[in-house]
């Protein structure tokens, strides 16, 4: 079955951090060695909120409670198909943290975030959700793990030079 162009991803907070997800169980991923929130791609049928809360338990073993809808991304990539992802933050949780057949599952300071190994448009995101943007279109366009173009709510975004 091919895979939906729609996806969730969750930064989950307590105490000042989020959970991240440290991808470095597959050996065939795109995120590999990446830190990345929680989510996945649309099954047939599922709006948003059913993908989100479906890949949160399925990941951690969490069920969310309280959670906000935060932005729209739209990845585009050279050899890739384009995605959509809806962006959200949650607040409010029950159960236990579960392993994660994807990676390792981390409380992480969201001082220390911008240090971990990111994808860079992940830090562009990041910070609109620290500055607590309201609702945003984000365009993130990569050719393999540089980032090209970064467009938020339609307007080109300076990207930093190496």
């Amino acid at each position: 079955m091919e895979k939906s162009p729609l996806t969730t991803l969750c930064y989950i907070e307590k105490d000042d951090k989020y959970l991240m997800l440290h991808r470095v169980k597959k050996e065939k991923d795109v995120n590999k060695d990446k830190w990345i929130g929680i989510g996945g791609h649309f099954e047939t049928g599922e709006s948003p909120e059913e993908c989100l809360l479906r890949e949160v338990k399925e990941e951690t073993g969490l069920v969310l409670t309280g959670f906000s809808f935060r932005g729209i991304v739209t990845f585009s990539a050279i050899g890739w198909p384009t995605e959509y992802m809806c962006l959200y933050t949650a607040d409010k949780f029950e159960g236990t943290l579960a392993e994660c057949d994807e990676g390792t599952l981390e409380w992480v300071d969201k001082h220390r975030l911008m240090s971990l190994n990111l994808w860079e448009g992940d830090k562009i995101f990041f910070r609109l959700l620290m500055e607590n943007a309201p609702f945003f279109s984000l365009k993130l366009s990569y050719d393999g793990d540089k980032l090209t173009e970064a467009v938020l709510n339609g307007a080109a975004l300076e990207l930093m030079k190496d």
